[in-house]
């Protein structure tokens, strides 16, 4: 994953600016304030704990493999597994999938293809399969690609025109409406469009995108209106 792709989620720091987070920060910062409520906690009549004692910087009784992970100081301990050919195969269909504009960048563009090869080449049996998926499904649109538009000659599904590979992928965007043969094509589609999604709107541009404040300090928050509270029902 490129170091575009981790930068996600920002925290507050003590002035309340926001500073940024990635997925392996958050997943640290997960695991301490598990232990926040813990560390702040006294019985009464004592004094309170300092609660900003450092953070550990690791959880020394982990393993810190792929089975034992250590999620304080969380890292990948396993090796990537597509190929350079087969990333930029995904790199193309992932900006198929979530294209560029005036909005926002190119799902490659922020790693989302980077984010599925850390996916599928980690060791457990679910990203096992999604690799087999992956793999299986890239080779199916070089070949659909031959076949509907090569003309008796191999063309590679990157190197087809923006109208082709629309072609091919609205045949395969929902498997209730794929034709005929068409069904592990739809499978492959749907999961590459999940995790590019997921890679892409994990990230500080994807949510920009969305215009998420979710992460954002707030000068003020103003409830619903009693309009809106009355009108889905929770009124009081």
């Amino acid at each position: 994953m490129s170091d575009k792709t981790r930068k996600s989620l920002p925290i507050l720091d003590q002035g309340g600016g926001a500073i940024p987070m990635d997925r392996r920060q958050a997943l640290k910062v997960m695991a301490i304030a598990a232990a926040g409520p813990t560390l702040a906690s006294c019985a009464p009549g004592e004094a309170p704990v300092d609660a900003t004692i450092p953070a550990p910087t690791s959880n020394p009784k982990a393993a810190g493999t792929a089975w034992d992970p250590d999620l304080v100081a969380p890292s990948v301990s396993w090796e990537r597994t597509l190929s350079a050919d087969e990333l930029a195969s995904l790199a193309d269909l992932c900006d198929v999938i979530l294209p560029g504009d005036e909005r926002s960048a190119a799902a490659s563009a922020v790693g989302a293809h980077d984010f599925i090869d850390e996916w599928v080449s980690a060791p457990y049996e679910g990203n096992a399969r999604d690799l087999v998926t992956v793999r299986g499904g890239l080779l199916w649109l070089d070949r659909e690609a031959s076949e509907r538009f090569g003309g008796g000659a191999s063309l590679r599904f990157r190197d087809c025109t923006l109208e082709q590979k629309h072609g091919i992928c609205d045949d395969i965007c929902y498997e209730p409406n794929a034709p005929a043969g068409y069904e592990a094509g739809a499978r492959f589609f749907d999961r590459v469009r999940y995790l590019t999604s997921t890679a892409f709107w994990t990230t500080t541009e994807g949510m920009q995108d969305l215009e998420y404040i979710g992460n954002m300090p707030l000068t003020r928050w103003d409830p619903p209106p009693p309009e809106v509270l009355r009108h889905i029902g929770v009124e009081g």
